[in-house]
């Protein structure tokens, strides 16, 4: 092995990490996540710290190295603090309501846009024009949260649709006169 990974993985108190060949599992006090690995890739456990480190410094290692220590990183993250991504709805009459599980959207179309939550992630209408999207694995939030501002993503003129919180919109000058 030529090198160490970037930086280790502290693994906080009440995780449990199970490492076999080709996987990584992490259970945590929000739930259980695994995740396949290059079998390239070396993650040892040694006294509540997680090392990943690759065989050689050739490109296609490095890579591999960086995503799987980020991917590591990420679960433990999630089964300790959870990820949660938020939404904003911007204009008249737009608006959103829970709908047992998942969301009903009113986004200016003729119908209400239902939204059904995926297994793993929450769904939450704090106000008729925010959203909340909550789970333990980044990537699907992240994913369910793109899929919900794909519905009525903001356009440049008017500023209206649903954006992420802090999300910086670049506004275009209409029509003069």
């Amino acid at each position: 092995m030529s090198r160490i990974g970037n930086k280790p993985i502290d693994v906080p108190s009440g995780v449990e990490i199970e490492i076999t060949p080709g996987m990584v599992k992490v259970k945590g006090p929000k739930g259980e996540l695994s995740q396949e690995i290059s079998r390239d890739i070396t993650v040892e456990l040694d006294d509540g710290i997680i090392k990943v480190s690759r065989p050689t410094d050739r490109g296609p290692h490095r890579a591999l190295h960086g995503l799987t220590r980020s991917l590591v990183q990420n679960m433990v993250t999630g089964v300790t603090d959870g990820y949660e991504k938020h939404l904003e709805i911007q204009g008249v009459g737009y608006r959103a309501q829970s709908k047992g599980k998942g969301i009903e959207l009113a986004l200016g179309y003729s119908h209400p846009v239902p939204i059904e939550a995926v297994e793993g992630i929450e769904l939450e209408v704090p106000e008729p024009t925010a959203i909340v999207v909550r789970g333990i694995d980044k990537q699907k939030v992240g994913q369910v949260a793109a899929n919900i501002r794909e519905k009525r993503p903001p356009e440049p003129y008017k500023g209206k649709g649903i954006r992420y919180r802090g999300e910086h919109v670049a506004r275009k000058v209409g029509k003069r006169v």
